[in-house]
């Protein structure tokens, strides 16, 4: 399984799903990026540690693309090599994923002309001018495409993968494993629950977080 890195991707979109995956049984996950070595989320905090080069890379069981920031997401839409090497891997996938925005950049690459799909909820709009048919879930699956919705649920698509590729049983396992049991103190974790007040405070804090 590989996670592909880009320049200012968000950090739990590629480290929840890893941190469930990576102990499927005879699994193993590897982040990948245009070159080798660290490369930064969108805070510019944290940086994550890219051990393969894309172009080292010819085929992936699994191909994991997270989502970054508006600025991250549009840069790698100029980057036609990063998206060649997206539709090169999803031809011999068992399964292509994202989380949050990178289903934008799954959408840019074409993979999700005519397909149902989910986003960051801000972006929804936006996902369906790149062909998809936006769906209000935390995770969606359209032949061998996962989308998920923003951040936190890429934990909610890795324990569903897992359950496709080891049976459900292995999957609570795991839930268990790694103790996901959700329990917020608050109940505004979507926007229909938020209300545009909140919506545009939740809009203003990550903008004002990222680089």
């Amino acid at each position: 399984m590989g996670i592909l890195l880009y320049d200012r991707f968000s950090l739990l979109d590629p480290t929840g799903p890893a941190e469930i995956l990576s102990r499927l049984p005879g699994a193993s996950v590897t982040m990948i990026a245009e070159r080798t070595g660290p490369v930064r989320t969108d805070t510019g905090d944290v940086a994550l540690l890219a051990e393969r080069a894309m172009v080292d890379v010819r085929d992936l069981d699994v191909l994991i693309v997270p989502g970054g920031s508006e600025k991250a997401v549009l840069a790698v839409f100029e980057q036609p090599a990063v998206l060649d090497w997206i539709r090169r891997m999803h031809r011999r996938t068992q399964w292509t994923t994202s989380v949050c925005t990178g289903s934008m950049i799954l959408g840019k690459a074409g993979l999700l002309v005519g397909k149902r799909a989910t986003t960051y909820w801000s972006g929804k709009d936006y996902l369906e001018t790149l062909g998809a048919t936006y769906v209000a879930e935390r995770y969606v699956r359209d032949g061998k495409i996962i989308t998920s919705a923003g951040v936190s649920a890429g934990q909610d698509m890795a324990l569903y993968l897992a359950s496709l590729m080891a049976g459900e049983q292995t999957a609570k396992a795991l839930q268990l494993a790694v103790e996901y049991d959700p329990q917020p103190p608050f109940d505004t974790g979507s926007p229909s629950k938020a209300g545009p007040e909140l919506q545009k405070l939740a809009l203003k804090l990550l903008a004002d977080s990222q680089v």
